[in-house]
Formats: structure tokens, C-alpha cells, sequence
């Protein structure tokens, strides 16, 4: 018997061999900005209180000393990787990391690849055709009729934007099964400069990759996210703040220190307005895009700390992976609410992007779908 209603029904989330020690990565930078002593002290003050401790990464070279990575030209007699050279490297690791994260989804969805109907790819970190939703298919034996939906270019939000995105065609197809990959590879991206905005997204960004299953739940499902009402709004007077475009060495990110700030006084009149008057929910999947953000959002809604515990500790163990990490928080608070045989259970995720883009949704903790079955039964009582 299957459940009316989209859910996510299994995650699965991977991340590069190759692991960034915040204090080691901080020192070895610091010494590859030993002619810039301003900079240098910026940079280790920024990386202490940024909230990361540890990162990954698919370049094995960002683990090298400082006069050995051609990402620190400061101090290295090295020719600093291209943006084709960087995109090249892109395909090489993407895919594999994207098939990995994908099959934990599918089995932890308990679905037949052949039974998925849509495939949704998510990355801003990287663009190569044939797409990486065409590798997937291949590799993942889906079947070559598969719906493929490519996000591209969306930033940070967009992970939240696929899930918000497929609820919509679930709610409308019922029999629909749909796969979101999202593959981020942003420390491929780290810039050779002295400049803050270069620092500042150096300091937190990592590398990883999530995927998902969206769909209606048969009655061995476990553990899943029942996926409500959606919100996405594009905020006011914030299109300067965060920019993300296309440089000769890697693509060029800038973060406004604003962004926090504009946050706090733009998104608590959109989570009202989502909410509808419902009593404020206890799970909150915030995107960790900051530790500023995080603690933001903790204050003006007066969250606790174990609310906000997720997000802190996938920021913390790995750091802000655009679109992929919301997917990460999700997955760590379901670990946790099955260790606690916890019961249904209210909540709301979000994640912010360019734009400044804000994507919300409602979501409810189900343990199983006997319970949800109950639920509705009560409700048409």
C-alpha cells in the first residue's frame, strides 16, 4: 500500500578521500601569505572563528606544503591551475563522488533504479556536456527514458530548490520517483590572493556530494520526511551581496559580511508567511552558508542550541558545501531522531543562495508510514 503525499525516502551523501584540517590549512596559508602580514593575520582570525574544523577535498595539492601548491602562488614557483584546468579536474571527480552519494539514496530509498522516473543534477561549482546527469544514468543503470532536469548555477540554495522542485511534480504525478544528485567541488575554486572576499570563502567552503529520493512511501519506508508547503522568494535590495562569476583562474566568489544582517531582517516575515499561523516547529534544517547565519537565525527565533545542533556540526565536520549540504544536515537530524524512536514531528529547512534567494519548505519527521496512515485517518474523522 503506498501513502499519498511526496516524501524523502532515502539520502545518501559522500565526500572526497582527501580531508582539510582547519589549523593545518590556516597555518600553511599563513605562511603562503608571509609578504602580506595584514592579510595573514585576517586569515587566521577568520578561519578560528568561522566555525569549521575540519573540510574535504578533491585536490590532494591544497594538502601540499605552501611552496608546493600552485593554489598558494604567494610562495609557490608554480603556474596556478586554469579555469579549463580546473574544470577538467571537475569531471575527473564529480561523477564518481555524485555515483556514490546516489547509490546510498537509492538503497536507503528501498527503490529499483529502473523504477526512477526523474533524475535532478545540482552544481555551481563546475560545467562539462554530456552533463553529469547523462554519466548517472549509465552508471546507475537508470533507465535511458529517465526525465533529466540539470540545476546549474544556482549557488547554495539550490539543493533545497530540487527537493521543493520535485515535491511539486510528486504532488501532481504520484507515481513519479525522483533522484536528486547534487555534487559540489568548491575548494577547486580557492583563490591565489591576499584579498579578504577570497580569504573569507577559502576559510569555510568543502567539498561533497548528497542525493535523495523523492516519491510517495509504501509501507516498508522508514524514517522519512514528509515534505509540506514551499516558499521561495527573491529578497530585497541583496543582489550585490553574494557573487559567484567566472574567472580565468577558477570561478570568482564574493560574500557581503551583510549577508547575516540582510537575512535576519528579510526572512523572518517569509517564515511567517509559510507557517500561516502553525505553531513554530521544532526541527529547523538550517543551511550552514556561515556560522553568522546560523547564529542569526538561532536568536531571532530564539532557537536552542540542540536545535540548531545539526547545521552547527555539519558545518563543523564539513564545512558549507553549497547545495549538497542541506541535504547533509537532513540526513544527520534523521540519524538522530531514529536513535531517539523519536514520533512525528514538526519542522521547516531552508537554505539561501544568490539573489539574495531564500528556499523554504515545511517538512514533518515520519518514524513509519503506519503512523502517517493513522494521522490522516484522524484527521478525516
Amino acid at each position: 500500500m503506498k501513502e499519498a503525499g511526496p516524501f524523502i525516502l532515502g539520502i545518501g551523501t559522500a565526500v572526497p578521500n582527501y580531508r582539510l584540517d582547519q589549523t593545518d590549512t590556516s597555518l600553511r596559508l599563513s605562511q603562503a601569505l608571509n609578504e602580506f602580514p595584514d592579510s595573514a593575520r585576517w586569515a587566521r582570525k577568520i578561519f578560528k572563528q568561522c566555525g569549521v574544523e575540519s573540510r574535504y577535498t578533491c585536490e590532494p595539492n591544497l594538502l601540499d606544503a605552501a611552496e608546493e601548491c600552485r593554489y598558494f602562488s604567494h610562495v609557490a614557483d608554480l603556474p596556478v591551475p586554469s579555469t579549463a584546468e580546473r574544470m577538467e579536474t571537475y569531471k575527473r571527480e564529480a561523477i564518481p563522488l555524485g555515483v556514490s552519494a546516489a547509490r546510498k539514496a537509492i538503497s536507503d530509498g528501498n527503490v529499483n533504479a529502473s523504477d526512477i522516473t526523474h533524475l535532478i543534477t545540482v552544481s555551481c561549482t563546475g560545467q562539462f556536456l554530456p552533463g553529469m546527469d547523462a554519466a548517472l544514468i549509465r552508471l546507475l543503470g537508470l533507465e535511458v527514458t529517465v526525465n533529466r532536469i540539470p540545476l546549474n548555477f544556482l549557488g547554495c540554495a539550490a539543493g533545497l530548490k530540487a527537493i521543493c522542485l520535485s515535491r511539486q511534480i510528486v504532488s501532481s504525478n504520484p507515481s513519479a520517483k525522483i533522484l536528486i544528485v547534487c555534487v559540489e567541488l568548491c575548494t577547486l575554486h580557492i583563490q591565489p590572493s591576499s584579498q579578504r572576499e577570497a580569504l573569507f570563502s577559502a576559510s569555510f567552503f568543502g567539498d561533497g556530494a548528497s542525493a535523495c529520493l523523492v516519491g510517495t512511501a509504501g509501507a516498508d519506508q522508514r524514517g522519512i520526511f514528509q515534505l509540506r508547503e514551499e516558499l521561495s522568494v527573491l529578497l530585497p535590495d541583496s543582489s550585490e551581496e553574494m557573487l559567484w562569476e567566472v574567472g580565468n583562474y577558477g570561478f570568482d566568489l564574493y560574500l557581503s559580511t551583510s549577508i547575516p544582517k540582510l537575512l535576519g531582517r528579510f526572512v523572518p516575515e517569509q517564515v511567517e508567511r509559510l507557517l500561516s499561523g502553525d505553531q513554530k516547529p521544532l526541527l529547523w534544517a538550517i543551511h550552514p552558508g556561515g556560522k553568522g547565519i546560523i547564529d542569526t537565525l538561532e536568536d531571532l527565533f530564539e532557537l536552542t542550541e540542540e536545535q540548531t545542533s545539526y547545521s552547527r556540526g555539519v558545518l563543523r565536520n564539513y564545512g558549507n558545501m553549497s547545495s549538497a549540504t542541506i541535504l547533509f544536515v537532513l540526513n544527520e537530524m534523521r540519524h538522530e531522531l531514529v536513535r531517539r524512536n523519536s514520533g512525528p514531528t514538526s519542522g521547516v529547512a531552508l537554505a539561501f543562495g544568490p539573489g539574495l534567494t531564500c528556499e523554504i519548505i515545511k517538512i514533518t519527521y515520519m518514524p513509519s508510514v503506519q503512523i502517517q496512515k493513522t494521522i490522516l485517518e484522524e484527521i478525516h474523522v
